[in-house]
């Protein structure tokens, strides 16, 4: 994660991804950069799809806030992708 764009933001949504899931060894979070934007695609179980998007988007959503947050202490602004 050291040479990662955005190592905060990275650090941040592994750790809040792997929280929420019943398997957190099956977290992957995969980080592509362009410009000052920086792509985090995370994939979980499958099993854990639907615990990590929560009713109606609420917890992808909260995610998103607070890895958007710690972003700004690494100077870039993050997507994140739940991929499946």
């Amino acid at each position: 994660m050291s040479d990662s764009p955005a190592p905060t933001a990275e650090a941040v949504l592994l750790h809040l991804c792997r929280s929420v899931v019943s398997q957190p060894e099956d977290v992957l979070v995969e980080t592509s950069a362009n410009g000052d934007r920086v792509r985090l695609d995370v994939t979980v179980n499958a099993d854990d799809m639907g615990r990590i998007i929560g009713r109606r988007g609420r917890v992808a959503s909260a995610i998103r806030t607070v890895v958007g947050a710690a972003a700004a202490k690494d100077g870039v602004v993050t997507e994140v992708e739940f991929v499946e």
